[in-house]
């Protein structure tokens, strides 16, 4: 049989977006590596140190009493008529979880460059597995949560339901804003300087340590150009109850921004991969 007929009978079909459809089936193709790398990441983080999950309430715990006697028993502000230690640890969960997942994020490619100098793999799975370890971060944080509720004798209403829902909000923020970082930090090393000047400012002019509605109804809207600001709100709404209000156009205007950090937080990593295992 000739050459010719040979390469008749094997023809390459190459089909339009066929590489990205098979990107994002090698995601789950590869989910294994996934779970390896966040297990991995969690049993250093807790396995390794001398006190081991309380690390995880530790620093948030002292963060909810530093603002409680600074914005609560100093500035006296109001506390939507619950107690202000609540208020203010309904914010430091989606807080600390955003925060956490930045600096995973920012140097997870980087601390797994022989890795993917060596491996093909999706390298989408490598902040997405840095987002999980902030997550389990998350729920130890809530028992901080829990045990302020039964100290205070507070109920939380009906609204504890729709929790999940800013819960997946705050892993869109993470998720969208980890992306840009860790492709950044691959290319400028500057960035691992800059994410922790990044967490620090964020936790002043997010309404942490107290409730949005101080803002001046003229700056309302502006100040919801945090994304952290719909996140914070939405928490609050579902744990608080009662007199607690979301101011809706801000609300919506930091979701939508969310959003577009997450498609484009996707956009930009993908644009980045292929030069990923040069770079770093």
């Amino acid at each position: 049989m000739s050459s010719q007929e040979i390469a008749s009978k094997h023809e390459l079909v190459i089909e339009a977006g066929r590489a990205e459809k098979q990107y994002w089936k090698d995601l789950w193709r590869y989910r294994e590596l996934f779970y390896f790398l966040a297990w991995r990441d969690i049993l250093v983080r807790y396995k390794q140190t001398a006190i081991g999950m309380a690390w995880a309430l530790i620093r948030p715990f002292l963060t909810m009493v530093v603002f409680t006697v600074v914005f609560g028993n100093i500035a006296k502000l109001p506390s939507e008529g619950v107690p202000y230690p609540i208020l203010v640890f309904a914010a430091l969960l989606p807080w600390q979880f955003f925060s956490t997942a930045l600096a995973e994020c920012s140097n997870s490619l980087v601390s797994n460059a022989n890795l993917i100098s060596k491996v093909y793999f999706p390298r989408l799975i490598v902040p997405i597995s840095a987002v999980i370890v902030s997550f389990v971060d998350f729920m130890v944080s809530g028992m901080i949560l829990l045990g302020l509720m039964a100290w205070y004798n507070f109920v939380p209403s009906w609204r504890i339901l729709t929790l999940p829902l800013f819960i997946g909000i705050a892993f869109a923020a993470s998720i969208g804003v980890g992306l840009w970082l860790a492709a950044l930090n691959v290319e400028y090393r500057d960035f691992r300087y800059i994410v922790p000047f990044i967490v620090q400012f964020g936790l002043y002019i997010s309404p942490v340590g107290f409730s949005s509605n101080r803002v001046p109804e003229q700056w309302r809207l502006l100040y919801s150009l945090n994304p952290m600001v719909g996140v914070i709100d939405g928490f609050r709404w579902a744990i608080l109850g009662g007199t607690s209000k979301i101011y809706m156009p801000g609300f919506m205007l930091s979701v939508g921004l969310v959003f577009f950090l997450l498609i484009s937080g996707i956009w930009y990593f993908r644009k980045m991969e292929r030069t990923f295992a040069d770079v770093i």
